[in-house]
């Protein structure tokens, strides 16, 4: 990857631009890229930092892991420094707690933004949390050694970070559901079979099949990929007819746009 000076670099999370491609770095490979509140903050703040320019952004880990979830020290009693404890926040109101979970999904919100296509390119742990991020994305390309799984469940609690959505649009309610309730790995392999993964590639060629892949989406023009992507992603909740409605609208825009009628 050519070497760029990063937009920004902080609590984790290191954000470069080369003209219309993003990448999201996790930079803190020593704890297998856990998180924390300010984490997520960080990751907030990038998606709110992308240039206009930006049409592709990649989300990635250094070290082995992706991301090995929550980090474990925001259910001790100190927490972490300068952040209330998960346990301090539960015995607070409820509606400030629901409040604190709102702003810590803000991380994993804006990743399907129409404007842009985000790829997170996932490598050895990407469990609860980090399974969570990698499912914010659009698309998921995967190494070799990948190993997904959903471990709220087995420590009482629920996936809150978004996560549960698209886990069930892309391998279905049964699957998501004995995925989430056993909490076991989920491996290459399968995620791809099941549709968790766009493609796999040997864990050495991770970065550049991002990087392929994220050139081919530029090849197409910008708005086509923009009204693509409102489309597809509005598909979910629309029926067979309002569909149709919505394909025809969409290239109604762009024909005019193409015959240089557009607004």
């Amino acid at each position: 990857m050519t070497s760029l000076d990063p937009v920004f670099d902080k609590d984790g999370v290191r954000l470069t631009v080369d003209d219309a491609v993003a990448t999201v770095t996790l930079t803190n490979p020593a704890k297998r890229n856990a998180q924390s509140p300010a984490l997520w903050r960080a990751l907030a703040e990038a998606g709110r930092a992308l240039p206009g320019s930006v049409r592709v952004v990649v989300l990635r880990g250094e070290g082995k892991s992706f991301s090995a979830g929550l980090d474990r020290q925001a259910f001790t009693p100190e927490g972490f420094d300068g952040e209330p404890s998960f346990l301090d926040m539960a015995r607070g109101p409820e509606a400030e707690l629901d409040a604190t979970i709102a702003e810590y999904q803000e991380a994993f919100t804006w990743w399907r933004r129409n404007d842009i296509v985000s790829i997170a390119a996932v490598q050895g742990h990407s469990i609860g949390a980090g399974f969570q991020l990698a499912l914010a994305c659009d698309l998921r390309i995967v190494a070799e050694d990948v190993q997904f799984a959903m471990r709220e469940t087995s420590l009482g609690l629920v996936p809150d970070l978004t996560g549960s959505h698209p886990l069930v649009h892309l391998v279905g309610y049964a699957r998501a559901l004995e995925i989430c309730a056993t909490g076991r790995f989920v491996h290459a392999e399968e995620a791809e079979r099941i549709g968790l993964a766009n493609y796999v590639a040997p864990s050495d060629q991770l970065e550049a099949a991002a990087n392929d892949l994220a050139a081919a989406l530029l090849a197409a023009p910008r708005d086509a990929v923009v009204e693509t992507k409102a489309l597809l992603s509005g598909a979910v909740t629309r029926t067979y007819e309002e569909q149709r409605v919505a394909e025809r609208a969409a290239q109604g825009r762009r024909l005019r746009d193409l015959a240089g009628l557009s607004d």
